[in-house]
């Protein structure tokens, strides 16, 4: 219904490539994503300055100039969880994310202390993967699932490689990932325990 309509993001049409594209489309029409993540935060879950750092990483040397867009794309997006009936999120993050350090004490402290004011949220469930659980069922890496409220339209699995991204929806290859994410939920301490464990982290940051 909405196709006609340009998005937001084309106001950053000089950032945005057309891949990334397809995907701002699909996370704005969405009302349920499931998210795994081995290195980072998921990028709606992320505080403006863990943001900073992440896209800081992505693009090495660049300037500035060149990396305040892609964070400002990047809260702006986060503005579906202010929706009068935001989609409901489901996030899976390793440990060793929240380990990793990212521009400093202070942004991790801040992120991770987001992470605990978001799991308040009805529609915000959070675990995270601790170490002490060894190989698991996600180990080729990050992945996101996208459902749709319009039953004719098929999950999407969203892949992101360096310089592309993959988008599969044949009901097999969204089932294997959907089984994936219940695995983890399954191997993970429940989201009370995760508030435990990401206090944990919090005071040893």
């Amino acid at each position: 219904e909405e196709a006609n309509q340009p998005g937001w993001w084309h106001r950053y049409d000089d950032v945005v490539t057309k891949w990334f594209e397809t995907y701002l489309g699909l996370e704005e029409a969405a009302n349920y994503i499931r998210t795994y993540d081995a290195q980072f935060v998921p990028g709606l879950l992320q505080t403006e300055d863990y943001a900073r750092a992440v896209v800081s990483i992505g693009m090495g040397r660049a300037m500035d100039s060149e990396i305040e867009p892609k964070v400002r794309i990047r809260m702006e997006r986060q503005r579906i969880l202010e929706r009068p009936e935001p989609p409901a999120i489901w996030a899976v993050i390793d440990e060793a994310a929240l380990r990793r350090p990212m521009s400093g004490r202070s942004v991790m402290q801040a992120q991770i202390q987001h992470l605990l004011d978001l799991m308040k949220r009805p529609n915000i469930t959070v675990q995270v993967v601790p170490f002490r659980q060894g190989g698991h069922a996600a180990e080729s890496g990050a992945f996101t699932i996208l459902r749709f409220e319009e039953e004719d339209l098929p999950d999407v699995v969203y892949l992101e490689q360096l310089v592309s991204a993959l988008y599969l929806d044949k009901r097999e290859q969204v089932d294997r990932y959907a089984e994936v994410m219940v695995r983890l939920a399954g191997e993970s301490p429940t989201p009370e325990a995760t508030v435990e464990l990401l206090t944990k982290i919090l005071e040893q940051t």
